[in-house]
């Protein structure tokens, strides 16, 4: 099951990897940044349908969609500038906490 989890995160990093280079290609303007968010959406979707072997579409999917939210949100800080007021970062903090809930206490969580 670790190794699932794995692609799951490969996917996870390459779906992050997919909408920051879809910011900085300034809706697909930029030749090298539309070739990187097409490539890693191409790969995201590609593992994640991988996992879907394993971990209920549903879970699969609100692990890879929370966490890519609350990677890019970082990003978006860190790399780009955007701010995050206040209900932005407890929502983002609600999502986390909702995957940390999915992952220690639901039954579904693995076929």
């Amino acid at each position: 099951m670790t190794k699932v989890y794995l692609l799951l995160i490969v996917a996870i990093a390459a779906e992050t990897i997919g909408t920051t280079a879809l910011q900085a290609s300034q809706q697909f303007t930029r030749f090298w940044p539309s070739l990187l968010a097409m490539v890693g959406y191409g790969i995201a979707i590609y593992l994640l349908a991988l996992t879907l072997k394993y971990i209920p579409v549903g879970i699969a999917y609100a692990f890879w969609a929370g966490l890519g939210i609350v990677f890019v949100a970082m990003i978006g800080f860190v790399v780009f500038g955007q701010k995050l007021d206040l209900p932005a970062i407890v929502g983002t903090g609600m999502i986390l906490g909702g995957i940390v809930l999915i992952q220690l206490f639901s039954n579904t969580a693995h076929h």
